[in-house]
């Protein structure tokens, strides 16, 4: 009895993975058309996605790397590595005529992995928008980082200073004030803790190459420009 059941679970666990992987990239697709706040059911992801995401890259010590999907990159195990040594994905998208870069998050909360998705406006330190996600936070408490409430406090938030220089976000246990500070959860401090660490330590990856990208736009933006003028 013990062999047929355990055949039978091993069964149902391989005939239903392919199903379980597809709602995975579903949901990653949501997540990611949500940090944009592009609002669709997991459903509708895959048919929305590539009308607002129209890049994929991976970063490596700051230059773009190929023959890698940046959709198929565990996060999870790139976090363990040393900043510029990871596989960092990187999703450039366009809405209503602009773009904006989407980092993908991973870091601790207090009983497990937490997750998320910051997406930046073009100057690449205005936040646009946040999204994050828990395994196992206490509810009413470190689990409320996936509701509006937090997740509202980030857009228009800089995570950069006026030399440009990175300085992350700080979830400040109340009183939070300035560009660079958001409010913690009440009674969550060890999982907005985590969320301030996870986007110090997964922004790292991106912050040179984003920069750099960033002038090598106004660069061309002011070429035309100047084409323009002289036509």
């Amino acid at each position: 009895m013990v062999v047929v059941v355990a055949a039978i679970l091993s069964f149902a666990a391989t005939s239903l993975k392919p199903m379980q992987d597809n709602n995975v990239r579903l949901e990653k697709m949501q997540n990611i058309l949500s940090s944009i706040n592009v609002e669709v059911s997991r459903d509708e992801a895959e048919g929305v996605y590539s009308d607002y995401v129209k890049k994929e890259v991976v970063i490596s010590n700051s230059k773009e790397i190929s023959g890698v999907a940046a959709f198929d990159v565990e996060l999870s195990k790139e976090v363990v590595k040393d900043p510029m040594e990871r596989n960092a994905p990187l999703y450039i998208a366009e809405k209503d005529g602009s773009t904006y870069y989407i980092i993908p998050l991973r870091g601790k909360g207090l009983w497990g992995p937490i997750w998320g998705y910051i997406s930046l406006e073009s100057n690449v330190s205005t936040i646009y928008g946040a999204t994050f996600d828990h395994k196992s936070e206490t509810p009413g408490l470190g689990a409320e980082i996936k509701t509006p409430a937090f997740t509202d406090l980030f857009p228009g938030k800089e995570i950069l200073d006026d030399q440009k220089s990175f300085t992350g976000i700080k979830v400040m246990k109340g009183n939070a004030s300035g560009e660079h500070e958001v409010n913690g959860i009440s009674g969550g401090t060890i999982t907005s803790v985590g969320v301030e660490s996870m986007i110090t330590d997964c922004m790292k990856s991106y912050i040179p190459y984003l920069k750099s990208n960033n002038v090598a736009v106004n660069l061309s933006e002011i070429e035309n420009l100047v084409a323009n003028i002289e036509q």
